[in-house]
C-alpha cells in the first residue's frame, strides 16, 4: 500500500487539491452572491474544460439526432413505397374495368340489335392442343344453353357450343379444323364454306374460279344453316390464287375475332331455323 502511495503520491496529492478546490467551490457558492479570487481562479481553470465537454456534449446530440432523423427517413421511404405499390395496384385495377366495361358495352349494343335471345359468358379456361382449338365459358346447361349453338363477340362468329355441362361450356372455334361455317364475299356475293385450317388461320373453300373475290374483302355468314346470323362478320381475306387448274380458288382468310384475346362472348339462344 505504502509503495502505491509513494509510486502515485503526485497523482493523489493532485487530486486531493482538486477535490477540496472543488468542495470549497462548492461551499462557497452557497453562501455567496460575488465570487472571491479563489473562485474566479477555479472558473478560469476549469473554463476550457468546460468548453470542450459542451462541444462533446453538442456533437454527440448532433450526431444522436442525425441517426434518429435517418431512422425516421428510412422508415418514411418503407411507408411512402408501400403507398405507391398500393396505388400502382388500385390503377390497374381501374384500368382494368375501364376495358371491361368497354367491352361489354359493345356486346350489350350488338345483342340489342340481334333479333334472338343472347346470354353473355366469360372465358374461364383454353385447350390448346394443336388438333382441338376450344375455349371454357362460365355458363352452361343450367342456363339454358346446349349443344350446337352460336358463340359470338362484337366483332364477329367465334365458334359454336360443342360440350356443354351444367354449368360450363365448350366452345370449338372457329379456326380449328372442324369447324365450318357456311360464307359469303359481301362486296361480290361469291359463295364458300369458311374452315379453320388451324394456327390461327381460315381459309375459304368451294368458292368457284371465275368468283370475284380479292384480298381485303369481308366474309360474311350466309345465314345457310341456321346457325349463325346473316351478315355476321366472319373474316377479311388475305390471299387469293387461282391455279391454271381446278374449278376452286385457294383463298386465305384472317378472322375478325381475335381469338387469342377472347374475355366475354355472346351465346345465342335460339338458333335461327328453329
Amino acid at each position: 500500500m505504502l509503495d502505491f502511495i509513494k509510486k502515485y503520491r503526485l497523482h493523489i496529492a493532485t487530486g486531493g487539491v482538486l477535490l477540496a478546490a472543488f468542495v470549497f467551490y462548492s461551499l462557497n457558492l452557497k453562501q455567496k452572491s460575488h465570487a472571491n479570487a479563489f473562485e474566479r481562479g477555479v472558473q478560469n481553470v476549469m473554463a476550457p474544460f468546460y468548453r470542450v465537454v459542451d462541444r462533446v456534449s453538442g456533437t454527440v446530440t448532433l450526431v444522436w439526432e442525425d441517426y434518429l432523423d435517418l431512422v425516421n427517413v428510412r422508415r418514411e421511404n418503407k411507408e411512402l413505397r408501400e403507398s405507391v405499390k398500393t396505388l400502382n395496384a388500385r390503377l390497374l385495377e381501374t384500368h382494368e374495368a375501364v376495358l371491361a366495361n368497354e367491352r361489354l358495352k359493345k356486346l350489350l349494343d350488338m345483342k340489342n340489335t340481334l333479333r334472338v335471345p343472347t346470354m353473355a359468358a366469360s372465358v374461364i379456361g383454353e385447350d390448346g392442343a394443336p388438333w382441338f382449338k376450344t375455349i371454357l365459358i362460365d355458363r352452361g346447361e343450367s342456363d339454358g344453353l346446349r349443344e350446337g349453338m352460336a358463340v359470338v363477340t362484337s366483332e364477329g362468329v367465334v365458334g359454336q357450343l360443342v360440350k356443354v355441362a351444367a354449368r360450363s361450356s365448350r366452345v370449338l372455334l372457329l379456326t380449328d379444323n372442324a369447324s365450318a361455317v357456311a360464307g359469303v364475299v359481301q362486296r361480290s356475293r361469291a359463295r364458300g364454306v369458311v374452315k379453320g385450317k388451324g394456327g390461327g388461320r381460315c381459309a375459304l373453300d368451294f368458292a368457284v374460279h371465275d368468283e370475284d373475290v380479292k384480298v381485303g374483302d369481308l366474309v360474311v355468314a350466309s345465314g345457310i344453316g341456321g346457325v349463325f346470323p346473316k351478315g355476321m362478320p366472319v373474316g377479311e381475306v388475305t390471299m387469293v390464287k387461282k391455279g391454271d387448274y381446278g374449278i376452286f380458288q385457294t383463298i386465305e382468310v384472317r378472322p375478325a375475332v381475335n381469338i387469342t384475346r377472347l374475355e366475354e362472348v355472346l351465346v345465342l339462344l335460339q338458333q335461327n331455323n328453329d
